[in-house]
């Protein structure tokens, strides 16, 4: 018998979802409310899984083609200072890997056009253990620049300003001069591209190229074996307080930067939309549960012939309560399953509906120039999954309140005479 009273609710409940000749409005509301929490659940999913695929790409990717903390200085430095620099370094327990390297500014230029870049001469070896850019090269090969004296990588971007591909020429220019008697000359060398890269960042692919650490010291006419150290940290996100604190035990003459000082403010900027943004679709979630306050009201009061009979019945107010919660909570249950099976669906087909809409429209969605990344990454996240889940059936079974109590209220008398 308490089984048959306690199922009795949801069994009303579940009738009053389904359509039948006295319901449409009761059906038609219940609806409106099913698609208004469904829609803002799974708009809240995609946006999430591509917040979470920015977040991603900039840790994994393109902070881990960009050094985590360089170490540079302008000072003519011996093989043995350096090593003292890069054991010291190593020592910090957050330290994972350290690389020598020389950056300087140079020109690559071929009959197709020029471009002012970043040259970093690198040893490929060594270079994979701070750098994951190997992944990225879409043709050739990193490895070849140690066999290459004369060989440089290009990203994607740069080699398509200068109309290259791997085996092409391309020339270098130094910034210092070759003194003769009649007129300063610059100082060029002309290098075979070896490998191209992409990593979909508009700073890496199109300002960026990669010789070997001899070429470099010889071209530019650098007299220190190196001029900087790429270290690599456990973690990225801690990479200000740890060159801080590598600051702290190193000379005065060499400076410190971190991945903060370039790609800091976008990433920033990255975390505080996705901050703002779950805020305003939160508020089109509450917005949605507001409507599943105003439908359940207004089924509250098409039902109120029904509402009288059940209490004439014997039904108590606690059982009348009960009715409208479960109705309630049915209708939030629906939304959240078709809103959470839609926004799956999404997330996982999210990047390829962007692509599909950039070609068809001939659009791009994403600026390299403003944007880390040149498209539209997704991760679905089961934690954002269950709490969005969580949050919306919080707030489903909160918009039940009003109305359940308003209908327990319902005095049978007073109802059947409106009637």
């Amino acid at each position: 018998m308490k089984a048959s009273k306690t199922n009795v609710p949801r069994l009303i409940a579940f009738r009053y979802l389904s359509v039948g000749k006295r319901s449409h409005l009761v059906s038609f509301m219940s609806v409106i409310s099913v698609f208004g929490l469904a829609l803002g659940v799974a708009i809240l999913i995609i946006v999430l899984s591509v917040m979470n695929g920015f977040d991603r790409e900039m840790r994994e990717n393109v902070l881990g083609v960009v050094p985590h903390i360089t170490i540079s200085t302008r000072e003519n430095l011996s093989v043995e200072e350096w090593e003292q620099i890069r054991v010291s370094a190593e020592q910090h327990p957050l330290v994972t890997a350290v690389a020598p390297v020389i950056d300087v500014a140079g020109v690559v230029a071929t009959a197709s056009g020029n471009k002012a870049v970043l040259i970093s001469g690198i040893n490929s070896e060594s270079e994979a253990a701070v750098s994951s850019i190997g992944r990225f090269v879409r043709a050739g090969s990193l490895e070849a620049l140690q066999s290459k004296r004369w060989g440089i990588v290009l990203g994607a971007t740069l080699a398509s300003h200068l109309a290259v591909t791997v085996g092409d020429r391309v020339d270098v220019f130094s910034a210092a001069v070759t003194i003769n008697p009649v007129t300063p000359l610059a100082t060029f060398k002309s290098f075979e591209v070896v490998a191209i890269f992409k990593v979909g960042s508009l700073e890496l692919d199109g300002e960026l190229a990669l010789i070997n650490l001899p070429s470099a010291r010889a071209l530019f006419r650098i007299r220190s074996p190196y001029n900087g150290l790429r270290v690599r940290t456990s973690d990225v996100l801690n990479a200000d307080q740890i060159r801080v604190e590598l600051a702290s035990g190193l000379p005065r003459y060499l400076s410190t930067q971190s991945w903060t000082s370039s790609l800091g403010s976008i990433y920033n900027n990255i975390k505080f939309s996705r901050s703002i943004i779950s805020f305003m679709l939160w508020l089109l979630i509450g917005v949605a549960a507001f409507n599943l306050v105003v439908s359940l009201i207004m089924i509250v009061r098409d039902k109120r012939g029904d509402i009288a009979i059940l209490r004439t019945l014997g039904a108590s107010p606690a059982m009348i309560n009960r009715i409208f919660m479960w109705q309630g909570c049915l209708i939030g249950a629906i939304g959240i399953f078709i809103g959470v099976c839609l926004g799956v669906v999404g997330s996982l087909k999210i990047s390829d509906i962007a692509t599909a809409i950039e070609a068809r429209f001939s659009i791009q969605l994403l600026n390299a120039e403003i944007y880390p990344i040149d498209f539209l990454p997704s991760q679905l996240s089961l934690a954002d999954v269950l709490m969005v889940t969580l949050g919306v059936l919080l707030l489903s079974l909160l918009a039940t309140v009003y109305p359940a109590r308003k209908a327990a209220a319902v005095q049978p008398a007073e109802a059947l005479r409106t009637e």
